[in-house]
């Protein structure tokens, strides 16, 4: 049974899969403290959190079971991905589960910023009848400033547009192209600040966007511009958005997120140009149960030793292009192992080459597995596929990808070298119609062995009689040979031979291997 621990409220429609599930056992405890969760988080497998819990280092290092933590919503920044990254846990979140509630509500926003709906209600409560007080303003042709350009700043483009607004965007990775796709006007950031009647801003709360629309920002817009904050507090430094709304620089904010919350007691909410909810961009009943469905999803997956769908700590990868790289997952993984095996030194750099039908995908995935397969020799199950390039770099390997267009005459060819402060070693590998994955060479040797099970690679000097004497050896020990493969460059020169055998052969056959005549070196390794 795999353990399912879930530290905030979710929608219980949406983890109907994990309940339904024979291999699942859930706890839920949704109150507990950061002690009561020390304690709890041992035994679990996974955790699943909205933006209550705060994932620290310190909770990750309690967890030795942990694989996976699902985050319930878009934004991570409750859960300290480093350490995650570091312990090998993946990270997942649901990016796209709560698009449409928080674009939905930032439109709410607006319109009720512009036209004073809640200010003008809240006097209705109090039985007074001010029409004159609350003379809003149109949003045809103004312009819609809109920084951060992914999921939801694209869905709230197109309901502006629909208002027969002009958007203008930034984005880092928004070029003109893309805006014209989109229907909207690519700008620089400064571009966006002083063109923009409304901005709204849409990013990521990471180090570059903490306080970007600060004091320098909000004093290139317009007189009477207004400012909306659906995302994250903290984007929006709040006292100098306090400051320029008081001073009238700024006519009026919609917020919707704080840098701190709860947030009732906030200097803004004195102001009678501001409007504010609380923290309600993802809550809808679809929004909830949307999110919930979708880590619900990644986790089972994950748990039952299948890929997830949304990693953060992961490059995200499609269905369309892990449907092409997921049969190279085990072929990349036993080339980085097997390579890893007969190289000696300390390592120093990791170049992977990709040729054939290869050519036109995304192959970081692969190379990342190929990493894994290389630093599992001196780490074991400590690296994985979360952590392979992070324990690189923390260990000084230098990783380089490559692509050709040379492939020795097999559609797919990929493969891995190993550089030490000794030696270099290479190995690769292809998919073979019906036949499954081949490992086809070895340093400059051509062979032909199914990287799988029990094998044995001897460099020796090529000289009759070699090959009779591994045998007999062998049988001696009653290790049965299933297959043997032999490559050579010149007649009497270098060879290797890769054996593989029925089963594991211990030390003393492995010194003996080593004693015989013109046997330069064995390695042994078991390829699962």
């Amino acid at each position: 049974m795999h353990r399912v621990l879930i530290s905030d409220p979710l929608s219980e429609e949406g983890i109907k899969p994990l309940r339904e599930a024979d291999d699942i056992e859930i706890v839920k405890e949704t109150s507990m403290s950061h002690e009561e969760l020390l304690e709890a988080i041992g035994s679990a497998e996974a955790l699943i959190v909205r933006s209550q819990t705060q994932v620290t280092r310190k909770v990750i290092e309690h967890a030795p079971h942990l694989k996976i933590i699902g985050r319930a919503g878009v934004g991570v920044d409750n859960i300290d991905l480093d350490a995650a990254t570091d312990h090998g846990v993946i990270v997942v979140n649901a990016p796209d589960g709560n698009t449409i509630s928080t674009a939905e509500h930032t439109m709410a926003m607006l319109m009720s910023l512009a036209r004073n709906i809640p200010q003008a209600y809240h006097q209705l409560q109090q039985q007074r009848w001010e029409r004159k007080k609350f003379v809003g303003v149109e949003l045809k042709d103004k312009v819609l400033g809109i920084v951060g350009f992914g999921r939801i700043g694209r869905e709230v483009a197109q309901r502006a547009k629909g208002h027969r607004m002009k958007v203008v965007a930034f984005d880092p990775f928004l070029n003109e192209e893309k805006a014209q796709k989109a229907g909207v006007t690519h700008g620089t950031l400064e571009e966006v600040l002083q063109q923009a009647d409304f901005l709204t801003v849409h990013t990521p709360l990471i180090e570059k966007t903490k306080h970007l629309i600060n004091e320098d920002a909000i004093a290139l817009m317009k007189d009477g511009a207004r400012i909306l904050n659906c995302a994250r507090g903290g984007i929006v430094e709040e006292n100098a958005l306090y400051e320029a709304v008081k001073s009238g620089k700024i006519a009026g904010a919609a917020l919707d997120v704080f840098e701190e919350e709860p947030a009732t007691e906030h200097p803004l909410l004195s102001l009678p140009e501001v409007i504010a909810t609380p923290h309600l961009g993802a809550s809808t009943v679809e929004a909830q149960e949307n999110v919930a469905t979708d880590v619900s999803a990644d986790v089972l997956e994950l748990l039952r030793g299948g890929t997830v769908r949304n990693p953060v700590n992961l490059p995200s990868v499609s269905s369309e292009m892990m449907e092409k790289l997921s049969p190279y997952f085990t072929l990349s993984e036993r080339l980085g192992s097997f390579v890893s095996r007969i190289a000696e030194g300390t390592f120093e750099k990791i170049n992977v080459y990709y040729s054939g039908e290869l050519l036109d995908i995304d192959t970081t995935p692969l190379t990342r597995i190929a990493v894994k397969g290389i630093l599992g020799r001196y780490i074991g199950s400590r690296v994985n596929d979360v952590n392979a390039y992070k324990t690189a770099a923390d260990k000084g390997i230098t990783i380089n990808e490559q692509k050709s267009t040379k492939t020795k005459g097999f559609t797919n060819l990929i493969t891995v070298e190993i550089e030490t402060d000794k030696e270099k070693h290479s190995a690769a590998g292809t998919r073979l119609n019906g036949l499954g994955a081949r490992i086809v060479q070895l340093d400059q040797y051509s062979i032909d062995i199914v990287p799988q099970g029990h094998l044995i690679v001897i460099h020796h000097t090529d000289q009759p009689g070699a090959i009779g004497r591994v045998g007999s050896l062998l049988a001696e020990q009653d290790v049965n040979i299933a297959t043997m493969q032999v490559g050579r460059a010149n007649e009497g020169g270098e060879a290797v031979m890769v054996l593989t055998v029925d089963k594991a052969i211990d030390k003393q056959a492995a010194d003996q291997l080593s004693e015989i005549a013109d046997i330069r070196q064995v390695d042994y390794l078991t390829l699962k």
